[in-house]
């Protein structure tokens, strides 16, 4: 089993004031962070997600509860790509 760590994971998650008004998305999809981290609030299971989502990974929605994680505890988010 690989382990990756916060870091890897943030590397999925990209930043582009042209896409979204610059909210956090995925892999440069048009797959909010906000949106993923919602529907598990809201009960989702991670494996509805990716069946309502395709394109999505399964890494994809643990790097969005890890930039969830990494906003909340005020941590680096230096792997987030940001695009100006």
């Amino acid at each position: 089993m690989i382990v990756m760590t916060d870091q890897s994971l943030l590397g999925r998650i990209s930043s582009n004031r042209d896409v979204f008004g610059g909210k956090p998305i995925v892999r440069g999809m048009r797959i909010s962070v906000e949106m993923v981290v919602n529907l598990l609030a809201q009960g989702e299971t991670a494996e509805a997600i990716l069946s309502d989502y395709p394109g999505l990974e399964p890494d994809d929605i643990r790097a969005c509860l890890a930039y969830a994680h990494a906003v909340l505890a005020d941590d680096s988010l230096d792997a987030v790509q940001v695009a100006k």
